[in-house]
């Protein structure tokens, strides 16, 4: 059993910045895929970006390319999502979520933390 908890939500302003951390417990390993997502009201879950616990793989969706950054520290169990150059479409509830394949597609995700809500204001 893999227990995730997000930090770091948050209230900014547009063109400001935040960190997201998403703190592991249990059972994983570095070859795992950690994804993070996020979902603003009325909408479906969004792919946000991956990477695997060991670091050496990296993708991001087009909407965040350039301006999000994830990394991994595996001695801390924990990933991060760098966000700068916040817009307010960005604003979302920001999920963590891992699983044991590289993919993006949300279901295939087996273990979700709670979420931390992110809010961009104009």
């Amino acid at each position: 059993q893999v227990q995730l908890v997000e930090s770091g939500g948050g209230l900014v302003q547009a063109g400001g910045s935040l960190r997201l951390s998403c703190a592991a417990s249990g059972r994983t390993f570095s070859s795992w895929t950690m994804g993070w997502f996020r979902q603003a009201p009325g909408k479906e879950r969004e792919f946000v970006g991956v990477i695997r616990w060991s670091g050496g793989s990296l993708y991001y969706a087009d909407s965040v390319k350039g301006r999000f950054t994830i990394s991994s520290d595996i001695a801390r169990s924990t990933v991060y999502l760098q966000m700068n150059s916040l817009k307010p479409e960005d604003t979302a509830v920001y999920y963590c979520a891992t699983n044991s394949r590289w993919t993006v597609d949300p279901r295939a995700f087996d273990y979700w933390g709670q979420g931390t809500q992110v809010t961009v204001s104009s």
